[in-house]
C-alpha cells in the first residue's frame, strides 16, 4: 500500500492457555478454515510433548515456546538485482517476521515429517526444535550461513 499502513489485527487469546502466540500458530496450521481441528491438533500434540519429555520443571507450553525461539532466524537473504548481476543481499528481520517465518518452518516441516497423525508429527518437530535439531533448525541454521557466506553484498541493502 502506498498511502496508509493496514490496521494490525487483533488476535483473540487460545481458549486453553489464553496466550495469542498459540492462535497465532493455530491459524497459521489451520487448513481449509477448520480451526477447532487446528486447536485439537496443536493440543494433542502438545499432550504428546507432555508425554515424551523428561523435562520436569518445564511445561509442554514452553518446551513449545522454546522449540519457536531455537528455530527463529535473525537473517534472511533476499536477491537484488544491480547492473545485469543478481546478488543474495542479507537482511535482518524485524520482529514480526520472525516470528511468521519461524512458525511456518516449523508448521511446514511438521507436515512434511512421517508419522501417523499431524499431531504425533507436530510433537516429534516441536522436541526437535527443542533440542536444536530437525528440519526447521536445519532451515535456520542454512539461512544464516547463507547469509554469513553473503556478507560482503551486504552494502547492497535497500
Amino acid at each position: 500500500m502506498r498511502k496508509a499502513k493496514p490496521k494490525k489485527r487483533i488476535l483473540l487469546p487460545d481458549p486453553k492457555f489464553g496466550d495469542t502466540l498459540v492462535t497465532r500458530f493455530v491459524n497459521d496450521m489451520m487448513q481449509d478454515g477448520k480451526k477447532s481441528t487446528a486447536y485439537r491438533i496443536f493440543y494433542d500434540a502438545l499432550e504428546l510433548v507432555e508425554q515424551r519429555a523428561k523435562n520436569d520443571e518445564m511445561s509442554a507450553l514452553d518446551i513449545w515456546k522454546k522449540a519457536l525461539e531455537n528455530v527463529t532466524p535473525q537473517v534472511e537473504v533476499k536477491s537484488r538485482r544491480v547492473g545485469g548481476a543478481t546478488f543474495q543481499v542479507p537482511m535482518e528481520l524485524r520482529p514480526e517476521r520472525k516470528v511468521a517465518v519461524s512458525i511456518k518452518n516449523m508448521v511446514l516441516f511438521a507436515r512434511k515429517r512421517s508419522g501417523r497423525s499431524m499431531a504425533d508429527k507436530l510433537a516429534a518437530e516441536i522436541l526437535a526444535g527443542f533440542n536444536n535439531e530437525g528440519g526447521a533448525f536445519k532451515k535456520k541454521e542454512d539461512t544464516h550461513r547463507m547469509a554469513e557466506a553473503n556478507r560482503a553484498f551486504a552494502h547492497f541493502r535497500f
